[in-house]
């Protein structure tokens, strides 16, 4: 199958995420800067999550252009992934209006693992596809770093429980590590 819908769609599914978390901000009440202390929590978690949301896409691309063509594990794989995308909008806005609340919190961070596992299996899923003597896979490796985050997330989501400026500091150590696109891949795109 033809690798362009699933690429579009994806596109077009990271487009509706990016939208519906600044949607959820709201318009603050007054005139002076006074009035954005309240939203300040909201603006921050949304900017994390529209980090994280880059990421993916940005990723997401560079991984499908070492892609030929995709099959229905592949779909599958992409739509796990996308699911759990669409949910970084719902805890975005549940972490910011209760300000960083232990649960509210520790579930960011699932949702954060959770992504990272899916992209984690797509990937190897794309390599099963294309073969072990495939560019794709030599540019993905053993995936250190992929399997780094996943540690990462698990340990953030026990942070957070009881110290949730803890768990976020690991979350964004993990957006740290991802910002600068996979440059395995890199490598190996055509340019």
């Amino acid at each position: 199958m033809d690798k362009q819908r699933l690429e579009a769609f994806s596109d077009g599914v990271i487009a509706v995420i990016i939208t519906i978390m600044v949607l959820e901000m709201k318009t603050p009440h007054g005139v002076d800067l006074d009035a954005l202390a309240p939203v300040l929590p909201v603006f921050l978690s949304y900017v994390l999550s529209y980090v994280y949301v880059g990421i993916y896409w940005n990723n997401h691309h560079h991984l499908f252009r070492l892609v030929e063509d995709v099959n229905g594990p592949i779909l599958w794989a992409n739509l796990h992934l996308l699911f759990w995308l669409s949910l970084v909008p719902f805890v975005t806005g549940w972490t910011a209006e209760n300000h960083l609340s232990p649960w509210p919190t520790a579930l960011y961070g699932v949702v954060l693992m959770m992504a990272g596992i899916a992209y984690y299996i797509l990937t190897h899923v794309l390599i099963r596809h294309h073969g072990e003597d495939s560019p794709l896979s030599a540019a993905i490796g053993r995936d250190f770093k992929g399997k780094l985050s996943v540690v990462l997330y698990a340990a953030a989501i026990v942070l957070s429980l009881a110290i949730p400026w803890g768990g976020v500091a690991i979350y964004v150590l993990v957006a740290i590590m991802w910002i600068i696109p996979d440059p395995r891949v890199e490598k190996r795109i055509d340019h």
